[in-house]
C-alpha cells in the first residue's frame, strides 16, 4: 500500500489575511478586515510558515509593525497575485448573471457621511438592490491609511491630498458657512467677512482635520485671531457645542441645514471666496475595483455635477 502524505492546502482567505497584514502594517485592520479575530490572523501566518518551511514575517523590537523577510517579500507579491486573480474571477461570474452584486466597502467623515452620502445610496441601493454599501466613518488620516491598505475599498474625504498610490476622483465642493446661536450679535447677518470673526469665541475642529487646517490658513491669511473655546472631532458635537452657547464654528454647509429651518442654529455666509471644501473620492490606484464600486463611482460623480449645474 502506498505511503501519502497530509499536504495542507492554502486558502485564498489565508492569503488575503497575510495580504491585508503586511498593507496595513496590523494585526487589528487586518483582522477587522477579513471578520476573524487577531488570534486567528496570527494562526493563520504561522500556518503558512509551517507549510512552506520559511519565516515570512519579522516583527520589529519595541514597535507594532511587521517586516516581511526576503522569503516572506516573494510570498506576498505571488500572494497578491493569487487573490487578485481570485478577485477578477469573482467579478467575472458576477457579471455573467448580469446582476451588479457584491458589497462596496466606503469610508468617510462624519459631516459627509450624515449629510451629503446618504440620498447617494439610497440612490445606489434602489438601481442596484442585490449590492451592499458598507459604510464606515474615520478620521481623514485614517481613511487614506487604510485606503492605501486596502482594508477599504472607497475613501470620501474633505481636501483629498494627491499621493502616491491614491487614486483621486473630484466631486461636488461645500461652502463652509458661519454657525452661531440664534440670539448671537452676528445671527442675523446675511453674510460677513473674516475680519468680523477677530477675537470670537471659537468651537473648533481638531487640529489634525483638514476642515480646521483649512480654517486656520484662511483666518491667518486675514490676519484674524480667534479664542478657542473647545477641539472636537466631528462635525455633530460641534453643532451641539455651538448650539448651548459656546461659540461659533465654521463648518461645511449641507452638515447645518436641519438646524437652519428649525431654527436651532444661524448659519450665516462667508464673504470670502476662499471659504469652499473641496471633497473628493480616493482609492488605490493599483486596484481593480468591482462592479458595485465602478457603479457607486459613476453614480457619485454624476450627482456631483448634477448639482454642480443646479448651483
Amino acid at each position: 500500500m502506498s505511503r501519502q502524505t497530509y499536504n495542507p492546502r492554502v486558502q485564498i482567505e489565508t492569503l488575503k489575511i497575510f495580504c491585508d497584514l503586511v498593507d496595513s502594517q496590523s494585526f487589528t485592520r487586518a483582522a477587522e478586515a477579513n471578520y476573524v479575530t487577531q488570534s486567528a490572523v496570527s494562526q493563520q501566518v504561522r500556518g503558512l510558515e509551517t507549510k512552506f518551511k520559511r519565516k515570512l514575517l519579522e516583527r520589529v523590537r519595541g514597535r507594532r509593525e511587521v517586516r516581511l523577510t526576503k522569503d516572506g517579500e516573494a510570498f506576498y507579491q505571488e500572494s497578491r497575485n493569487v487573490v487578485a486573480a481570485y478577485l477578477r474571477l469573482e467579478e467575472r461570474m458576477r457579471t455573467l448573471t448580469g446582476t451588479i452584486s457584491g458589497a462596496v466597502h466606503v469610508a468617510t467623515v462624519y459631516s459627509i457621511g450624515l449629510h451629503e452620502l446618504p440620498p447617494a445610496i439610497r440612490r445606489f441601493m434602489g438601481l442596484y438592490p442585490e449590492a451592499k454599501i458598507d459604510l464606515e466613518y474615520s478620521r481623514t488620516t485614517s481613511i487614506v491609511r487604510d485606503v492605501l491598505a486596502g482594508t477599504v475599498e472607497l475613501g470620501v474625504v474633505a481636501y483629498p491630498k494627491r499621493k502616491s498610490g491614491l487614486k483621486v476622483v473630484p466631486l461636488k465642493g461645500d461652502r463652509l458657512v458661519l454657525i452661531c446661536p440664534p440670539k448671537h450679535p452676528l445671527a442675523k447677518q446675511k453674510q460677513v467677512n473674516a475680519r468680523a470673526l477677530d477675537g470670537l469665541d471659537f468651537v473648533l475642529f481638531e487640529r489634525d482635520i483638514p476642515t480646521r487646517q483649512a480654517t486656520d490658513r484662511i483666518l491667518r491669511a486675514h490676519g484674524v485671531s480667534v479664542h478657542k473655546v473647545a477641539e472636537f472631532d466631528n462635525i455633530e458635537t460641534i453643532k451641539r457645542a455651538v448650539e448651548v452657547g459656546f461659540g461659533v464654528a465654521i463648518v461645511p454647509r449641507p452638515s447645518v441645514l436641519d438646524e437652519q429651518r428649525s431654527g436651532q442654529l444661524a448659519v450665516v455666509a462667508l464673504a470670502e471666496p476662499e471659504w469652499t471644501r473641496s471633497v473628493g473620492l480616493i482609492y488605490r490606484s493599483d486596484r481593480t475595483l468591482g462592479t458595485a464600486a465602478r457603479k457607486f463611482i459613476e453614480l457619485l460623480t454624476e450627482t456631483s455635477e448634477k448639482v454642480g449645474r443646479e448651483d
